[in-house]
């Protein structure tokens, strides 16, 4: 009988043992659930921060780069300010030539009719040097002035390329031939000029040697002492000989008007 108390305390233990059991398990099971609820909440929490930071630094070099742009504008638009505030005044100068081209146009034809004139009296004034070639120029500008086809810009031109050549008259020495009235006779000669200071002739056999008398409006002849002096300054116009000092007669400077 002994025997048979023992099992029996054994099993109502592990019977109390079994009853007992969910009693623990239920706590644990709640906070390993609550646990597992923190951690995802945390790791939510974690990537809305990551993701928060993310948009945190992309606005964050956006409005780096739109402060730069604004900047960039802004020295944009001052650069443009003065072009604009420039070409108001181009355009102002503009408006005004224009004002003053129509002006221009009125005056210039006069102007330039009274260049020609001008210009053919001092020819005529002048030195008698190349008269062919200056009186064919003379004669080409005054056919020009009566062509409709021809602009007002280019007779201008013209005319003006006449003074320049008329001009340059007066800077250079030359020496060429041609034909002149001596004593009733044309000769051909050797002319000499030296600027617009004097102009001298001499025979092609050196045998006469003259200058223009611009008082008298005639040629004179010159003393044989000066056949060198010619000579030597024709030889110097030519190149073909180095400068050198010519001892010759220079008519007196008239009066200016």
């Amino acid at each position: 009988m002994p025997f048979l108390r023992r099992p029996l305390k054994v099993s109502a233990l592990f019977a109390i043992g079994l009853l007992s059991q969910p009693c623990f398990s239920e706590p644990l099971d709640e906070a390993i659930s609550v646990e597992q609820a923190t951690q995802q909440a945390a790791a939510e929490s974690q990537q809305k921060i990551d993701t928060l930071n993310q948009q945190t630094g992309t606005l964050l070099e956006q409005y780096r780069f739109a402060t730069r742009q604004a900047e960039n504008l802004q020295v944009e638009n001052k650069h443009y300010q003065k072009v604009l505030k420039h070409q108001q005044l181009e355009k102002a100068s503009l408006e005004q030539q224009l004002k003053d081209i129509a002006v221009t146009q009125s005056e210039i034809m006069p102007l330039i009719l009274r260049m020609q004139t001008n210009l053919e009296e001092f020819v005529e004034m002048d030195l008698p040097f190349l008269p062919k070639e200056r009186q064919q120029r003379l004669t080409k500008l005054k056919s020009m002035m009566l062509r409709a086809d021809v602009t007002k810009a280019e007779k201008f031109r013209r005319i003006i390329e006449a003074y320049q050549i008329e001009n340059e008259y007066g800077n250079t020495i030359e020496a060429y031939k041609d034909e002149i009235d001596l004593n009733g006779t044309k000769s051909p000669v050797d002319f000499l000029r030296l600027g617009r200071v004097a102009l001298y002739y001499q025979r092609l056999d050196g045998s006469e040697s003259g200058f223009w008398n611009k008082a008298e409006k005639r040629w004179q002849t010159l003393p044989d002492s000066y056949r060198n002096s010619i000579r030597n300054g024709l030889r110097i116009a030519r190149k073909e000989t180095a400068p050198d000092l010519l001892v010759l007669p220079i008519p007196a400077a008239e009066e200016g008007k």
